[in-house]
């Protein structure tokens, strides 16, 4: 066929074969042996580095196994990801959830980089990707508000995206949305930046305060999303909607058309406190990231402007019982344990001190407040 003859090959001698199912494979894995259509010709050929497109093409074809090399090409071992033969999806059972978020960003990178030079987005690829990983949350439950620290500021926007997804996904199951709406939520958080692959890099790299006409490019990146998604096939236009209006705000403060209220999708909603909550725990280029417990009291506090005020209640509760036992550190800078959390306020709980096991409650003591979480 055509392509064949503009596919890169790359020889590697001595490795190992392993046969995996097409949904194992990822970039960078190097084909050992043709894959010969039903026609009896190659699809294929040996030794060459499959990539996102060369993965989506062969699905076409409708190939379900293939033989690839147990080393990747940029000479790190492959690991394929289990198999849940019920649909056929990578559950990465093998993985810790850590190990399987680590590796679920670093991918999204990579599309994240092709996105930035005019590929298509691929639904088909993105979905293999990230629904295994949000299919975990059930094993997980609120650790989930623990994902920023994973974050470095040059990594921010992979994070970003994958995380919102989750914390996306986690909140509308609690919320009571049945698993196969939460999944479609979740990749509507996924999908809300994929617009800022479209805004120039220096912009988003930028250390100090962006100028106005920076300003105004950036908050067009949900247009950019929405475009981007605007004809798949694969996802709802409820999704495309909640992509669209993840930065909208109940009040009409929000972008890119300031609408309000009810004329916001509630799965807008829902991904904007996500977003939020993420972004300010997080350490970004060009902000430090905000006390875990001053986040909680910015969410409480535009729950009655800003933000679904039936979400931010939700996600707060829950970010709250997941606190107790937390260790922290106050402004005197002891060192403590939650032990208690009041559901009026959540940010001023009893803490129980290392030192002494004396438990103080922060609602009686207006001068002290948790400086860290450890």
């Amino acid at each position: 066929m055509q392509f064949l003859s503009e596919l890169p090959f790359y020889i590697r001698g001595g490795n190992l074969l392993v046969e995996i199912y097409l949904s194992q494979a990822v970039p960078g894995c190097i084909l050992i042996s043709d894959i010969i259509g039903q026609s009896g010709r190659p699809i294929m050929l040996k030794n060459t580095v499959l990539t996102d497109q060369y993965i989506s093409i062969l699905e076409k074809f409708l190939v379900t196994k293939i033989d690839v090399s147990k080393q990747l090409a940029n000479g790190e071992t492959f690991t394929p990801l289990t198999v849940d033969k019920s649909d056929e999806c990578v559950t990465n059972e093998k993985l810790s959830f850590a190990d399987h978020y680590m590796h679920v960003v670093k991918s999204f990178k990579q599309l994240f980089h092709r996105w930035e030079i005019q590929q298509p987005l691929d639904m088909i690829v993105l979905r293999r990707l990230v629904i295994p990983l949000l299919k975990r949350l059930d094993k997980i439950g609120s650790k989930i508000y623990s994902l920023y620290k994973y974050v470095t500021k040059e990594e921010y926007f992979y994070h970003h995206s994958i995380a919102v997804g989750l914390l996306a996904t986690y909140t509308s199951q609690i919320m009571g949305y049945k698993k196969g709406e939460s999944l479609q939520i979740g990749l509507a958080g996924i999908l809300s930046d994929c617009g800022m692959s479209k805004i120039p890099g220096h912009i988003r790299s930028k250390a100090g305060k962006l100028h106005e006409q920076e300003m105004v490019e950036v908050k067009r990146h949900p247009i950019y999303s929405y475009r981007m998604v605007e004809h798949a096939k694969t996802i709802t236009q409820a999704v495309k909607v909640g992509v669209l209006q993840h930065h909208e705000r109940m009040d009409g403060s929000g972008y890119p058309l300031g609408v309000s209220g009810e004329n916001i999708h509630p799965y807008a909603r829902i991904i904007a406190v996500c977003d939020v909550y993420h972004a300010m725990t997080c350490d970004r280029i060009h902000q430090e990231s905000t006390p875990l417990f001053t986040v909680v009291d910015e969410l409480r506090e535009e729950q009655f402007s800003k933000l679904d005020p039936k979400v931010a209640l939700t996600f707060v509760k829950q970010l709250s019982h997941y606190s107790i036992g937390t260790i922290v550190r106050l402004s005197n800078d002891q060192i403590g344990e939650i032990v208690f959390i009041h559901d009026d306020e959540p940010t001023r709980p009893m803490i129980k001190l290392k030192e002494n096991d004396k438990i103080i409650s922060l609602q009686q003591d207006s001068t002290l407040y948790i400086k860290d979480v450890l």
